[in-house]
């Protein structure tokens, strides 16, 4: 008896420790939220976790999830200590409104904005789809619940006159909605990740596709209403039968890591993120779109101190 109370004092003691010596940035092993394991976050996460991890020597290990708002929740609960997640959903849970109303949440900092999450809306032509207005009366996925893809959904259809109650609105990840538009379940599917995204090129290989417009017009009604939004062109051939420019919108897809981490450790992820430019673009394309200036601008959540100390020392940050 006395022998197993010393092995589980010894347990909660190494526990201890270990919380204090990941606190302290020791090379603990670190967990990342993503996403969907056919959407961006999951495919980008998995590359530059392993750069990281190979040049940090910070063991990093992913996890698939439901996106921004579970992923914020997850850094919250203190289950992983770095995520993906888009620049308007840490917004609204660091102010506690919108997608987050009431619940607020500050367990989170910001290390680095990545590249741009394109807000993509896909349609089977057959259901006599050519623009979102058709969407009205149409069986169309939202992306997971609570996601941040369902909170832009509902933003792009507001500023065409369409609400939730509109359409039968579903809520399936990036792949189950690729899935159900090819058995002709759906209609039509949101989809905010980077261009092109997995589970759209796989689709588009099977069957034909449209990719829906987001034009001038509506674009700047959306930015006026949230500003978070640009515009942003998913460039022709980004999917088989897409032989011009789609104008549409897009948000920013940004590393956020947890409080607990010490300056000393972000400081060597946020480093050898913007460093490893051509090493994560080699792994996957999204990596060419790194760089300090981007992953600074348009970022309202402050930065954790070993990130802002990195972008100061570039001139990134004053």
């Amino acid at each position: 008896m006395k022998r197993t109370k010393v092995i589980a004092v010894s347990a909660l003691l190494a526990l201890v420790m270990g919380v204090n010596v990941y606190a302290k940035g020791n090379k603990d092993q670190l967990r990342m939220a993503t996403g969907g394991n056919t959407g961006t976050y999951y495919a980008f996460g998995s590359a530059v976790s392993q750069i990281l991890t190979e040049k940090t020597k910070i063991p990093i290990t992913i996890q698939s999830t439901g996106a921004s708002k579970a992923n914020i929740q997850l850094i919250a609960a203190g289950e992983v200590e770095l995520a993906i997640v888009q620049n308007d959903v840490m917004d609204y849970a660091y102010r506690g409104v919108d997608l987050f109303n009431g619940e607020k949440i500050t367990d989170f900092s910001s290390m680095a904005a990545l590249y741009a999450e394109v807000c993509q809306v896909v349609a089977n032509p057959a259901s006599g789809i050519s623009s979102i207005a058709d969407l009205k009366g149409k069986n169309v996925s939202v992306g997971d619940a609570g996601s941040g893809t369902e909170f832009n959904a509902r933003q792009i259809l507001e500023v065409y006159g369409i609400s939730f109650n509109d359409i039968n609105k579903q809520n399936l990840s990036f792949g189950a909605s690729a899935d159900a538009l090819r058995d002709n379940k759906i209609d039509a599917f949101f989809c905010v990740a980077g261009a092109p995204t997995t589970a759209v090129v796989d689709l588009a290989i099977g069957r034909d596709i449209v990719v829906l417009e987001i034009d001038d017009a509506h674009a700047a009604a959306l930015s006026k209403a949230y500003p978070f939004y640009t515009q942003f062109p998913i460039p022709a051939g980004s999917y088989r039968g897409l032989s011009g420019e789609v104008k549409t919108v897009a948000v920013k897809a940004t590393f956020i890591v947890s409080n607990k981490l010490s300056e000393d450790t972000v400081y060597q992820l946020t480093k050898t993120l913007i460093e490893s430019k051509e090493a994560i673009t080699t792994a996957h394309a999204k990596g060419a779109e790194l760089s300090p200036t981007y992953a600074v601008e348009g970022i309202s959540v402050p930065f954790h101190v070993g990130a802002a100390k990195y972008f100061r020392e570039i001139g990134a940050l004053k």
